[in-house]
């Protein structure tokens, strides 16, 4: 993980291998932002005709390289740009901050050492700034590099994050200041950490590999930890997960983590979504839709990180994590389109498309995560396609059982920078899931079968229990180009969300 450290230290004196500055994009040109006065006066005072000059605008994201001049202790400048200079009395709006940190911590992948000097008004703009570099400082490159790496060679494998970000301006003796660091250093951390689980082939994520690690990691934070295996499933009447998982020789586990505080006055549940590998089953995926699917464990990925990072925190709340593992795939053993699934609550499922897997098991992780009773519940899904059709790749949905739940997520989503929208819940769309055979089917009418999708696993959730789901299935793997403090890949989406939400719960802060 990246090191990040405070400092008081001028821009003028810090020896590093870049000096990061931010430029807004004004009405007459480019216009150097606030913490860069410094390194401003060492161009004379016209960092920004530079800039200009060689086409800088200070467009969300843009990147300028310029050498340093004789007065700073650097071989170069990096003006990020922040987008629109912000009205009078105005600050930068903190995702500005976070996604500008982020896009000049990517561009400086292979440098070791840089020190940021963009507008610090506040702690929350520390927050900011240090979340977004310490996320933009992110590569996968377990299994690249080959021979070279594996021999300790320089030359070998792919450049390398940053080692080291420095913060100018932010005070490292200032109780807030450094309260914002520390609990950004923690949550990038578990949104990186989500991203690599993610990332990670599904030969070897497997569920039991998953469970292996996610017991590990926890433990080492004070985390309870208890993993039920395909027997302890079995005979429990698990068959929303057995039934997903019995066509795959990597079987299914259910994770459960609890992390406890001893003044916590309330509960949260979080339950993801963890197939490892969706092939769709007998219900095969066309060519072209299997080859990202080691994603669809982001759910409980997000779920997993989101308690360690609570736990770090030692936030004043009690949160479980229910991670429901399974590998979605075709066999002799498989369940086929047709079959009628026992859930855990005694419902039956009538599996009409073994490709509507993800409700299956997290029907059955819902109704176990009732029976402790929680104040909320809240699900994480890489669920429909419909979510992505409707939504786009970027935002996830947010459904509930109660409005005023379903509106403070949705809130505290578009505070931390993960953009949300709020969806609905239509009763008339439940009528056409209803089976001939059995109590449900696990598919119904196409239109609006994003929000079908949810109406199915309200069915599974406790009476009297606040509940949300989200589908992540557009925002937690992406393929485009990097942006921001977003790689290609696994994105971590959720885990700040979760985070926020525990914090709110903690300090009665829940509208």
């Amino acid at each position: 993980m990246t090191a990040l450290t405070l400092s008081t230290s001028g821009a003028a004196t810090l020896r590093a291998d870049a000096l990061v500055v931010g430029v807004a994009k004004g009405p007459k040109g480019p216009a150097v932002a606030a913490g860069a006065e410094a390194v401003d006066k060492a161009y004379d005072g016209k960092l920004a005709a530079v800039l200009d000059a060689v086409g800088a605008s200070g467009a969300e994201g843009e990147i300028t390289k310029l050498p340093a001049p004789a007065g700073l202790k650097v071989p170069m400048v990096l003006a990020v740009g922040l987008g629109a200079v912000p009205e009078k009395d105005e600050s930068f709006d903190e995702e500005a901050l976070r996604r500008a940190a982020g896009a000049a911590a990517r561009a400086l992948h292979g440098s070791k050492k840089a020190a940021f000097a963009l507008p610090l008004d506040d702690a929350s703009a520390v927050t900011a700034v240090a979340e977004g570099a310490l996320l933009g400082a992110y590569a996968f490159t377990a299994y690249q590099g080959g021979e070279k790496k594996a021999a300790g060679d320089k030359n070998g494998g792919p450049k390398q994050p940053l080692t080291d970000i420095v913060l100018l301006g932010a005070k490292p003796r200032d109780k807030e200041h450094k309260a914002a660091a520390e609990r950004a250093t923690v949550v990038a951390t578990e949104v990186n950490v989500a991203r690599d689980l993610v990332n990670t082939p599904p030969n070897d994520l497997t569920p039991e590999a998953f469970a292996a690690v996610a017991s590990a990691t926890a433990k080492e934070h004070g985390v309870k930890v208890q993993v039920l295996d395909e027997k302890a499933l079995l005979k429990g009447g698990f068959g929303g997960i057995m039934g997903v998982g019995k066509g795959s020789e990597n079987l299914p586990r259910l994770v459960k983590l609890t992390y406890t505080h001893p003044k916590a006055e309330k509960t949260l549940a979080f339950v993801g979504k963890g197939i490892t590998y969706d092939s769709g089953g007998i219900s095969l995926k066309p060519a072209g839709h299997n080859e990202t699917m080691k994603c669809d464990m982001a759910g409980a990925a997000a779920v997993f990180a989101s308690v360690v990072a609570v736990a770090k925190l030692g936030l004043r709340v009690n949160v479980t994590g229910w991670l429901a593992l399974a590998e979605n795939m075709p066999s002799g053993s498989a369940t086929k389109p047709g079959d009628v699934l026992r859930m855990y609550s005694g419902k039956t499922v009538e599996v009409l498309n073994t490709d509507a897997e993800g409700r299956l098991v997290l029907g059955d992780a819902l109704t176990k995560a009732s029976e402790d009773n929680p104040d909320a519940i809240v699900d994480v899904a890489t669920l429909t396609g419909a979510m992505v059709l409707a939504l786009g790749n970027r935002t996830f949905g947010v459904m509930a059982n109660d409005d005023a739940f379903r509106t403070s997520i949705h809130e505290i989503a578009e505070e931390v920078g993960e953009s949300s929208w709020p969806m609905p819940l239509p009763a008339d769309l439940r009528k056409s899931m209803d089976s001939p055979t059995a109590d449900i089917a696990n598919m119904g009418e196409r239109m609006g079968s994003g929000l079908l999708a949810g109406l199915f696993l309200k069915e599974f959730v406790g009476e009297g229990i606040t509940w949300a789901h989200l589908d992540i299935a557009g925002p937690a793997f992406h393929e485009g180009a990097p942006y921001g403090y977003t790689p290609k890949g696994g994105t971590g989406s959720a885990v700040r969300t979760l985070v926020r939400l525990a914090e709110r719960t903690a300090t009665g802060d829940l509208g």
